[in-house]
C-alpha cells in the first residue's frame, strides 16, 4: 500500500475530522461550556468519524481490519492524545485566555495527527 497515498487520504480525512472537531469546541466553549469538555468532546466527535472513514478507506488492506482489537488500539491512542490536546489547551486558556485556545488547536491537532498515522498505519488497524 502506498504511503503517499494513505498520506493523502489520512490528511483529507483529518482534515474532516479537524474542521468537525474544531467546530464542536468553538460552539460549545462559545455557550460557555468550560475548554476541557469542550475539548474532549469535540475530540470524540472527530475521533468517531475519522477511526470508521480511516478503517474502511486509508488503511484498508488485506493485512488490516476494523474490529474489537483495532478499536481497543485505537482507544489506547485517542485516551492518551486527547490528555496531551486537553492539558495544552488548558494551560494556553489558563495563560493566554480563550481566543489563543481557539487559534492553538489547529496547530496542537495536527501534531498529534502526525502522532496518529504513524501509529494507525502501523499498529492499529493491523490484524
Amino acid at each position: 500500500m502506498s504511503l503517499t497515498r494513505q498520506g493523502r487520504d489520512y490528511l483529507a480525512i483529518g482534515l474532516l475530522q479537524w474542521l468537525l472537531d474544531w467546530g464542536v469546541v468553538v460552539g460549545l466553549t462559545h455557550l460557555g461550556l468550560p475548554v476541557a469538555p469542550a475539548n474532549v468532546t469535540g475530540r470524540i466527535a472527530g475521533a468517531l468519524l475519522g477511526y470508521w472513514l480511516n478503517g474502511k478507506w486509508t488503511f484498508a488492506s488485506e493485512d488490516t481490519a476494523i474490529g474489537r482489537t483495532q478499536f481497543q488500539r485505537f482507544m489506547t491512542m485517542w485516551i492518551a492524545t486527547t490528555l496531551v490536546s486537553t492539558w495544552a489547551m488548558t494551560h494556553i486558556d489558563d495563560l493566554l485566555g480563550l481566543r489563543w485556545v481557539w487559534a492553538a488547536k489547529p496547530v496542537i491537532e495536527v501534531a498529534l495527527g502526525a502522532v496518529g498515522f504513524v501509529l494507525s498505519r502501523y499498529w492499529i488497524y493491523k490484524r
